[in-house]
């Protein structure tokens, strides 16, 4: 906290409305104070460093950066930087990665008029904040093994309806190399086919970055 006890925050989000939402209730609270706003990911390593804020609330979609790497990038520069993400979804593949980072905290927005304060200062008293729906997601795949990045772009092909061939031209493999990775996705999966594994990898969060 500061000389005068406020909890200084940082809002970061694309949408005005959100950060105006933000803004509003922290007007609110005597002990929180918002000493600044970014609208992306760039935006918010400069703001990070010029306001040295307490408490960070981060949206994790953002253009141009998102909010895992701008998170990356402040705690490599700032290691005890506290972050709060924010999304409107609640797969555990990007819970997962968040908190891999180092994030401390992980709220929906459809629960921040109800948490939000409250998430602030259990994170600014050096606490962890995951909902229980996100962190029983989490648990549920705890063993399971993650999709690389190369078999998430194929999956992602696959979601837009893009045949093997197609998938292999546009990432500039052989059509063997996508069946290859269609069957590691399967089984990492645990899916019964291509489209069975598209709906696990949606509702997980594997293709909403």
């Amino acid at each position: 906290m500061t000389a005068s006890g406020s909890i200084r925050v940082l809002s970061v989000d694309d949408h005005p409305m959100v950060r105006n939402g933000i803004a509003f209730a922290l007007m609110q609270q005597r002990d929180i104070k918002l000493v600044g706003e970014a609208q992306d990911g760039s935006d918010a390593i400069l703001a990070f460093r010029r306001y040295r804020p307490d408490v960070t609330l981060m949206d994790l979609r953002m253009p141009l950066m998102d909010g895992i790497e701008a998170s990356t990038a402040i705690r490599k520069e700032f290691p005890h930087a506290r972050i709060i993400v924010l999304t409107t979804y609640a797969g555990d593949i990007q819970a997962s990665r968040a908190l891999r980072v180092g994030v401390a905290g992980y709220l929906l927005k459809d629960t921040l008029s109800n948490d939000l304060v409250d998430t602030i200062r259990r994170v600014h008293a050096g606490q962890r904040r995951i909902p229980p729906e996100i962190a029983l997601e989490i648990a549920a795949h705890y063993s399971a093994d993650e999709l690389s990045a190369r078999e998430t772009e194929v999956l992602r092909g696959v979601a837009n309806g893009r045949s093997n061939k197609i998938v292999a031209d546009n990432l500039g493999i052989t059509e063997d190399t996508v069946k290859g990775h269609m069957k590691s996705i399967l089984a990492k999966l645990r899916a019964n086919d291509r489209t069975h594994a598209v709906m696990i990898a949606l509702k997980r969060g594997y293709l909403d970055a």
